[in-house]
């Protein structure tokens, strides 16, 4: 499996600690920055790891930010992105289980390492279940790019 790691400058450490667990797990990693604690604007980062993800050149995506909620804002622009914010282990199993999800954000001011840890690995080993839930996800498909007129 190949992942796409992002961070801003608030999740730098995080993304530096799961990049460790990551590699533990025999997990490639692609990392898309923040490469320090200096600051940048997370929605640059979405977007590169949320393409990476798009264009099929990694498997799952993981970006951090302070609360997980501005990165997941930004990579869900993109289409073919289903961006889950989980900063608690139930909401990233059944965003895995029900939305095929694959991006999970995390945020490192509100979720600890060990948490985050799991989080991955949830994230990482949960297939989708398919069934009833692919209907929903293709309602979700032909939802991107609509305009208000």
């Amino acid at each position: 499996m190949k992942v796409a790691i992002g961070s801003d400058h608030a999740g730098f450490r995080l993304k530096e600690e799961l990049k460790n667990y990551l590699v533990s797990l025999n997990i490639d990693i692609k990392d898309f920055g923040s490469h320090s604690e200096e600051s940048v604007d997370y929605p640059d980062i979405a977007k590169e790891v949320a393409l990476s993800v798009a264009k099929g050149e990694v498997d799952r995506g993981i970006l951090i930010c302070g609360t997980g909620i501005g990165m997941s804002i930004s990579a869900n622009k993109i289409k073919g992105i289903r961006a889950a914010v989980g900063n608690e282990l139930l909401s990233v199993r059944l965003s895995r289980e029900h939305n095929d999800a694959n991006i999970l954000t995390l945020g490192a001011r509100i979720i600890g390492i060990e948490i985050a840890k799991e989080a991955v690995r949830i994230f990482l080993d949960t297939p989708f279940l398919g069934g009833r839930h692919q209907r929903r996800v293709e309602k979700i498909k032909e939802m991107e790019g609509l305009r208000c007129t």
